[in-house]
């Protein structure tokens, strides 16, 4: 089969694709020869061997590396012992995630052996474009607002991750226009929130068509400056600045930073009574088969950046690197 590999760490110049060997489906396994891959920041991470991780948390990459995890296909073969899927299905998956961190996911391939509890059902109102953009951007808005889903242990923290309930709460999300953050949105609608959307001027206009009650431009105004009394800020953008949110909660209120590395706000949340947490977003086939109803019938859209071949990943990476994009990056397989 065709893949995309990379023998070094390095930028998206290091991605090739190139010849690999077909996978076959382990027990409890289904094989599926994919139509679509879903871009997602792990895959550039993983990339670059994830360096921007402290040293006791990098995995160790073998290479070539395959990355990648979010894939639409069709199943091509199942192990003897799966019976909730048989060849020909339309599915869609995160595969692997986070057990596969170190490349095992191997996304970026004709075919991939898949968990078939990481598996569902493709929704049948969409395309394989968009179902392959959904999995890990929408679990993570899923898992951290509505259904945590699992019950692993967090290394950021000593305690689980609870979603907040939404309804009549207004919720402010940070990077609305990106691949969690215009999901977000469009679940905190669904569950009857009060939306603000911080993003760009340029994504104004999507935002509006998603639910948004309220957006700010934040290279015109300074959201946490802007917004008080919030209940709860989902900061898609996350990292060392989302500690500024705070002033913008009211007591009771949470902070969830999806990227929550190099937070540093816990002492302040905690004298002013507000609740910050995070979790690492995991592969869950029953939520997505949940959630691909969604999908189906147009509640929540996925937005589609832009489209790449799968020989075409360098230029996919590329793309992500120049940042502001709207949606999802996929690359087709077709």
């Amino acid at each position: 089969m065709k893949a995309v590999r990379f023998h070094v760490f390095g930028g998206p110049e290091v991605l090739r694709y190139e010849d690999a060997p077909r996978p076959d489906p382990a027990a409890g396994e289904v094989l599926v020869r994919v139509h679509a891959v879903g871009l997602n920041p792990p895959d550039w991470y993983l990339r670059e061997g994830y360096k921007m991780l402290p040293s006791e948390w990098q995995p160790p990459v073998s290479f070539p590396a395959i990355p990648g995890t979010d894939i639409s296909g069709v199943v091509e073969a199942v192990a003897a012992d799966v019976d909730q899927f048989t060849v020909g299905d339309e599915v869609y998956s995160m595969v692997r995630f986070p057990s596969g961190l170190a490349g095992d996911s191997r996304g970026y391939a004709e075919y991939v052996s898949v968990p078939a509890s990481d598996l569902a059902r493709k929704p049948a109102g969409i395309d394989h474009v968009h179902a392959a953009g959904a999995p890990m951007s929408l679990l993570t808005a899923w898992q951290f607002m509505i259904e945590l889903g699992h019950d692993e242990p967090n290394p950021l923290q000593p305690s689980l991750h609870v979603p907040v309930p939404l309804e009549g709460k207004t919720i402010l999300v940070n990077g609305a226009a990106g691949g969690v953050g215009h999901l977000a949105v469009q679940l905190a609608k669904w569950r009857g929130a009060h939306v603000v959307a911080v993003a760009s001027g340029t994504h104004e206009k999507l935002m509006r068509e998603l639910g948004a009650d309220e957006f700010i431009d934040y290279t015109r105004s300074a959201p946490e400056d802007v917004v008080r009394d919030a209940d709860l800020v989902v900061d898609a953008v996350g990292g060392p600045n989302s500690s500024r949110f705070l002033r913008s909660l009211k007591r009771g209120g949470a902070l969830f930073p999806i990227f929550p590395l190099g937070f540093s706000g816990a002492e302040e949340a905690e004298m002013l009574g507000v609740t910050a947490s995070t979790t690492q977003v995991r592969s869950n086939g029953a939520q997505l088969e949940d959630i691909g109803r969604l999908l189906d019938d147009g509640t929540i859209r996925v937005v589609i950046d832009s489209t790449f071949l799968l020989s075409e990943a360098r230029q996919s990476h590329e793309r992500a690197a120049k940042g502001h994009i709207q949606g999802k990056i996929v690359l087709s397989v077709e």
